[in-house]
């Protein structure tokens, strides 16, 4: 892509609007918080008292907007006790500018490898750094310092205790979460009936999954609807994919078929229930046509073989689904390590039975000083040449304190906003950094004009200035989720008026705010294109991971049926675990391909061709293997030997088509190929072995035909038998990795 297009790109994304759902009693909720804040540091202890407090409750505000599934009081104290360290530390050095450029540094290198531990870490510390550019020019005095931070910590504190005391919709993000997932289900069994190979994105299985893990406190006032369900989706999932595959399950034609057809839809009326259920909170009413599709006596006459053994299981699932989330079977909470997370969807009913007798436990979610070593551990890990977290942290840094010092050499005053704007809008990608800082010029251009303009106007007195202030950061709040420059209006809007109060910045002109928006925003992009860290050149990388992750859960599903054994032993665990790092390997594959998709670089040996048809072969290999672990046997079944040797012969040549991939080879397929031969002397007893371990090599040569032939045009195959989904820029579950604007 030319430099031209990716700057016309990055600027439209970054002036997109999206359409949310709004949620305005959590940011009323916020700017009561606030209100609270501003009003009673003002008529105690003054206006530039009440400044420092209304950015700590602010920011504390903005952190509980966070993508994060940690408590939502957790965040605010987490947001608010950092920005006092801040805040202080900055004070104690201001006056030395050595030494506060020296201190501005370290934080902004420190917030820079925060993106290490996730966006909703990189976002807060971010924020920190930008907001102690401004708090540090309040006091006038170490004690007077002290007592700022104080109260950037009460107003933390504050916003903390509103959402404890005025909780809006209780569990309300973990309900969409798990009735997203099962609703994606819905949609897949529905399409199911028309397109037997059509894709599925795991992507609203993850999210419920991450958002099953609690704390103990946590799992004692969880809603029963939301124990384990999420683990029932998990497994219902092969069971459809199964059950519509013409290779290992129904004919393609016939009443076979149509009765699968039946089977689906009902599937699919009974799995949007359910997931309506759990976002309301109300009881399951099930369709009476539904209910008769699952419970139609001609199953067993229609259907044979893995056809019946996926519909017994189906219906079995789908039973205990209404189950769980309409009694109280805490034991049956599936949400756990050593239940569903171990499960392999092979369940028998004697199986469900025996899930249903064991003693509950969850997901577990640590604390943030549990955190904290193994964060730790991931920044060792990412110190070294090559890690994009590390150039971006020295990007940020080197670039935060050049605008600062910029900004206070220039005599336009309040310099703080040039590095304000850097470090706001640098991020350890080309399309954000870019589309931010667009957007960052674009919406401080009209908030700081309106907000100046009513400021000359009116002359609004500190009261009526901290009220506008009040409005702008709950438009703000409500606003928050549609688009980086209409939150961006309403912030520059919020800084004017709550400085406008302090009786600081009156003064300023809309065009020296505008000019050193511009000068950090610039700086900011120049700075990533003379020390960049563009993905394209990292993308066979991602694939090899991908196929490496693949391979081990194609060869240890393959490896169960050579030894099968009981549900939730070290094979399922092994099974479980490979399926959990490839939906990890494809994740990081999608989101590497969107960066590189808008960067102004070459593709640099992986074509778009080749990578879209390298992406669909991939699919294919999960998808069979995927179909494989629906039918996974129980111990006492006949084994096959053959299986055996070839999850040994899968595990050893992915890896070796792993490692050609990342020297820009084409992978070959010869021991795979040979390993199967054999089989046809041996007599596999059951067809899914059979057609799936066909299936595996077909999706094999298929990636390898795609690196030989995708830059010339390729043949690829078609994009329908992607088992995993479209790529997050095609599909509905698309979204920035992070979301909220700071000061």
């Amino acid at each position: 892509m030319s430099w031209l297009r990716a700057l016309r790109d990055t600027a439209l994304s970054g002036f997109g609007v999206e359409r949310r759902r709004l949620e305005p009693l959590v940011a009323l909720r916020g700017a009561a918080g606030l209100a609270v804040v501003v009003c009673g540091t003002y008529a105690l202890f003054g206006p530039t008292v009440a400044a420092s407090a209304a950015f700590g409750a602010f920011q504390a505000g903005i952190a509980t907007f966070q993508r994060s599934w940690r408590p939502r009081p957790v965040l605010a104290l987490a947001s608010g006790a950092s920005l006092a360290v801040s805040t202080f530390l900055g004070y104690l050095t201001v006056a030395h500018f050595p030494l506060f450029l020296a201190l501005l540094a370290l934080w902004t290198f420190l917030a820079g490898l925060a993106w290490t531990a996730g966006p909703t870490a990189g976002v807060i510390a971010a924020s920190n750094v930008a907001i102690m550019l401004v708090t540090v020019t309040l006091p006038t005095s170490v004690a007077t310092a002290a007592g700022h931070a104080a109260v950037i910590a009460a107003g933390g504190l504050v916003q903390a205790g509103m959402i404890v005391f005025f909780p809006v919709r209780r569990w309300g993000l973990q309900r969409d979460a798990l009735a997203d997932a099962l609703a994606a289900l819905g949609d897949y069994a529905r399409r199911l009936r028309h397109d037997p190979t059509a894709p599925f994105d795991p992507e609203p299985l993850m999210t419920a999954r991450s958002a099953a893990a609690v704390t103990p406190w946590q799992a004692r006032r969880r809603p029963v609807e939301l124990h384990g369900a999420r683990g029932l989706a998990e497994r219902i999932r092969p069971v459809l994919a199964s059950l519509a595959d013409p290779e290992v399950g129904a004919a393609s034609e016939g009443p076979e078929r149509d009765r699968v057809r039946e089977l689906l839809a009902a599937a699919g009326s009974v799995l949007d229930s359910t997931a309506r259920a759990v976002r309301h909170g109300t009881p399951v009413h099930l369709a009476p046509a539904a209910v008769a599709g699952l419970r139609t006596p001609d199953t067993e006459s229609l259907l044979i073989g893995p056809a019946h053994r996926a519909a017994t299981r189906l219906v079995s699932l789908l039973d205990l689904l209404d189950d769980v989330v309409e009694t109280d079977v805490v034991a049956t909470d599936t949400d756990t390590e050593t239940d569903a997370d171990t499960g392999t969807g092979a369940d028998t009913d004697a199986g469900e039975e025996g899930a249903a007798a064991r003693p509950a436990t969850h997901r577990d979610r640590p604390s943030l000083l549990r955190l904290l070593p193994g964060v730790l551990r991931d920044i060792r890990d990412e110190l070294h040449r090559d890690s994009p977290i590390l150039r971006h942290a020295v990007r940020v840094t080197t670039v935060t304190c050049a605008g600062y010092v910029l900004g206070a050499a220039l005599p336009l005053g309040h310099g703080y906003w040039a590095p304000m704007t850097v470090v706001m809008v640098m991020r350890p990608d080309f399309l954000q950094t870019y589309g931010r800082s667009v957007a960052r010029f674009g919406g401080t251009l009209v908030g700081v004009a309106l907000a100046t303009g009513i400021v000359q106007a009116a002359h609004p007195g500190g009261y009526v200035s901290a009220a506008l202030a009040v409005v702008s950061a709950g438009l703000m709040y409500l606003l928050l989720r549609t688009g980086y420059a209409i939150s961006q209006i309403f912030v520059s809007a919020y800084v004017v008026f709550l400085l406008g109060m302090a009786g600081a910045g009156v003064s300023q002109t809309v065009r020296d705010r505008a000019l050193l928006t511009l000068l950090g925003g610039l700086l900011a992009m120049i700075a990533y294109a003379v020390f960049p860290a563009w993905e394209t050149p990292r993308l066979r990388a991602r694939l090899a991971d991908w196929l490496l992750a693949d391979g081990r859960y194609a060869a240890a599903v393959v490896g169960h049926y050579a030894r099968p054994a009981d549900r939730g032993g070290p094979q399922a665990r092994e099974v479980r675990e490979t399926l959990l790092a490839t939906r990890t390997a494809r994740v990081a594959w999608h989101t590497s391909e969107e960066r590189a998709l808008h960067e102004p670089v070459r593709h640099r040996g992986l074509s778009r061709t080749a990578a879209d048809h390298a992406e669909h072969a991939l699919a294919q290999l999960a998808r069979v293997a995927m179909l494989m672990e629906a039918h996974l046997p129980e111990r006492g079944v006949t084994p096959v030997p053959a299986a055996g040797g070839l999850a040994e012969t899968l595990r050893e040549a992915t890896q070796q088509g792993a490692k050609d991939l990342r020297e820009r080879r084409v992978p070959r397929w010869d021991t795979v190929r040979e390993e199967l031969a054999r089989w046809d002397g041996e007599g596999v007893p059951d067809q899914v072995v059979r057609s799936g371990a066909g299936l595996l090599l077909d999706a094999l040569e298929e990636l390898s035909a795609a690196l030989e032939e995708g830059p010339a045009g390729g043949r690829g195959g078609e994009r329908a038998g992607n088992g995993d989904g479209p790529r997050p820029s095609e599909g509905p579950t698309a979204r920035a990795p992070e979301q909220g604007p700071s000061a």
